[in-house]
């Protein structure tokens, strides 16, 4: 009976819970597998989890496209690669805090803003789109190319060449880690 009544839906829409979870559901089917992207199993922080994204995930998406942008803005037009980029709980156990599957078209940009502070988006940002405008996972010579340019045209300190650049460019721009980022994801700190 409620299915056919319009307003009914659009109320249902609008709840922040039901927008979260489908908010969850979608970048989970974009991770490189679903299991990265964390959802807690105590139900009630599970549903807190799903509301307060439901509520405040197009504020810290649309700040995470201006750090998309601004990495743009160091190409040419004709030289940019698709992508978009989208801010979701990573699952502690992988030990990352983005992430970019050039698997799926346009490649896409998952970062766990709730790893690092607001003022060190920008670094996991540059980072991960060197991953996407290269189409590659690995942290080599090329890689080492494209974030020293991103670094150099955003302000940020540039990388050293290194003997071992896989291991050294693998957290590179550095940032620092918050002691639990599930805490930023239930607003314990927003």
């Amino acid at each position: 009976m409620h299915q056919n009544n319009p307003s009914f839906k659009s109320s249902i829409s609008d709840d922040p819970y039901i927008k979260g979870y489908q908010y969850l559901q979608t970048v989970r089917q974009l991770a490189l597998e679903p299991s990265m992207v964390e959802v807690t199993n105590n139900l009630r922080d599970h549903k807190h989890l799903c509301t307060w994204i439901g509520n405040h995930i197009d504020i810290i998406n649309a700040n995470l496209n201006d750090c998309l942008e601004a990495c743009h803005g160091c190409f040419h037009a004709a030289v940019r690669q698709p992508m978009q980029i989208m801010a979701t709980p990573l699952a502690q156990e992988f030990g990352i805090d983005g992430l970019c599957n050039i698997l799926v078209e346009p490649a896409v940009i998952l970062i766990d803003v709730g790893r690092t502070a607001p003022q060190d988006w920008l670094s996991i940002v540059v980072h991960e789109y060197a991953h996407a405008h290269l189409g590659s996972p690995g942290h080599d010579q090329q890689f080492f190319k494209i974030i020293g340019h991103l670094c150099l045209g955003l302000g940020l300190a540039s990388p050293i060449w290194q003997s071992d650049l896989e291991a050294y460019l693998q957290n590179w721009p550095h940032c620092q880690s918050t002691k639990n980022h599930l805490d930023f994801w239930l607003g314990k700190i927003w």
